[in-house]
């Protein structure tokens, strides 16, 4: 997924506010738990989540890139980190929050294995646990031919991440192309993300299926929606 361009992650990244979106994951967690006191952070990535959420909550994090891995150790260096799917995991241990943000849920891909990572999130919470999910992108929102630019400017390091939205069914495709500058050189690369295509029923029905209590926030952190779920 991000095998190359893992280095570069938080760059692209820096306009995301993990610190707000990490304030109203607690606020949901608490309002519906309150005294919740530990997490794991499903497809943690670098950690942009669990650097503020470690604050609050004895927290794990679970990816399945190593190169991620290795970033959000170093940015996390007190909270243990596990490689795994999302869609099949198992850390012997439940929290009483679990999280899936920024998407991560697409790369499920297939309504099967949505459903494979609903059931493996459920099995990870203590009763009357709290599970958010940040959904990808609908059928119906997913524009296709629709060009994307990205650009950092910082002083030692420029980067131009630029795509066209695909899709191959149900599964929006994106082959993101990387031009990276540093005082090292100039390097070209390109890099292929595949992330499924859920409709607000399927989410609901693999939530079900786990057993969980569903609610829905069309708007959540970003403007993609949250489904809050409730063992």
């Amino acid at each position: 997924m991000f095998t190359r361009s893992a280095a570069f992650y938080d760059a692209v990244y820096a306009w995301k506010d993990y610190a707000e979106e990490s304030a109203a994951v607690d606020r949901l967690i608490q309002e519906r738990r309150p005294g919740a006191r530990t997490l794991l952070d499903v497809a943690c990535g670098t950690g942009g989540h669990l650097r503020h959420l470690c604050k609050h909550y004895e927290s794990e994090g679970l990816d399945a890139d190593p190169e991620m891995l290795a970033l959000g150790a170093a940015n996390c260096p007190e909270v243990p980190l596990h490689e795994g799917d999302l869609t099949g995991f198992e850390l012997d241990r439940r929290f009483d929050a679990v999280t899936c943000l920024f998407s991560s849920i697409g790369y499920a891909r297939t309504p099967e294995r949505l459903e494979s990572a609903a059931a493996a999130m459920a099995r990870h919470l203590e009763p009357g646990g709290v599970l958010l999910v940040e959904p990808w992108l609908s059928p119906d929102e997913w524009k296709v031919g629709k060009p994307h630019l990205l650009v950092v400017d910082e002083p030692e390091l420029k980067i131009a991440r630029a795509n066209t939205s695909g899709r191959d069914g149900r599964v929006s495709v994106v082959e993101f192309h990387y031009v990276v500058a540093t005082p090292e050189g100039v390097e070209h690369f390109t890099e292929l993300h595949e992330l499924g295509l859920f409709t607000h029923e399927e989410y609901t029905a693999a939530f079900e299926r786990a057993g969980l209590r569903i609610e829905h926030d069309p708007d959540g952190l970003m403007g993609r929606g949250l489904y809050v779920c409730m063992s």
